[in-house]
């Protein structure tokens, strides 16, 4: 009996993998691979021996079609509309109206309604003026923040890790916002997990939880985690798949 259910049809029946049993309440899936159906738990149960290899080749290799796809571009720059560049230097978040405007925008000047040139510096985007204080600072990322903007928390991250902006070093703290972050799927966030963890534990962080952070960076766009991950598995002997990291990288532009 095959183990692999093709139900994306309406009009197919769902057929458990174990007993053959048809019907519309044949519902209770793999949670692995979700490639197979059962109609109870004991049927899973029962078929989980048989199952078994079938399920860690599919998500072996779901997994790494999610992880050498393409990662996803970036938005647009608000005033130039171009996309915006893979790597943090090309681009700059602004808290005080949330915008992530390309650095050809950014460093641009900036001139007033009568064609004269403005000295002090403001915001591109919305024209507000840098903030006046470390607190302000942290104030608008805050403010940010609590709209759910994933890049102001990742900053308010990177304030604590660093000891940025009156912010005491509070590797803690930074490990709240980075997780924050990575649940609203900031892709920096995920590498930046790791290098904290590094810092709380004093110890070499444990393999596997290196490389799933660095796997997750790397399927959002992240260079240096895909670098990373390469070395793993050069590391391994697994040299086709270092490679592939590799070609990877040089894509980007790394």
């Amino acid at each position: 009996m095959s183990t692999t259910n093709s139900n994306n049809d309406d009009d197919t029946p769902n057929i458990c993998a174990n007993c053959g049993k048809e019907g519309s309440d044949i519902n209770n899936t793999c949670n692995k691979c979700k490639m197979v159906k059962y109609c109870n738990a004991a049927c899973k149960k029962r078929h989980r021996h048989k199952h078994k290899k079938d399920c860690e080749r599919q998500v072996a290799k779901l997994h790494d079609e999610a992880l050498f796809k393409q990662p996803p571009p970036k938005e647009d720059c608000p005033i130039c509309m171009l996309r915006l560049p893979m790597l943090g230097t090309g681009w700059k978040y602004m808290a005080c109206c949330g915008k992530s405007i390309c650095s050809g925008c950014a460093f641009a000047p900036v001139y007033d309604h009568q064609g004269n040139k403005v000295t002090t510096k403001s915001c591109p985007f919305c024209r507000s003026l840098p903030p006046y204080s470390d607190g302000e600072m942290i104030k608008r990322n805050e403010t940010q923040a609590d709209n759910g903007d994933a890049t102001a928390i990742f900053s308010l991250g990177q304030f604590y890790a660093n000891g940025e902006y009156g912010c005491p070093q509070d590797y803690d703290k930074a490990l709240e916002f980075y997780h924050r972050a990575a649940r609203l799927g900031y892709t920096d966030a995920y590498y930046n997990i790791v290098v904290v963890y590094a810092h709380i534990q004093a110890v070499e962080v444990e393999a596997k939880k290196v490389r799933h952070y660095w796997e997750l960076a790397a399927m959002g766009g992240h260079t240096g985690a895909r670098y990373y991950v390469g070395c793993m598995e050069e590391k391994a002997g697994n040299y086709d798949r270092a490679i592939k990291h590799y070609d990877c990288c040089e894509g980007w532009g790394f």
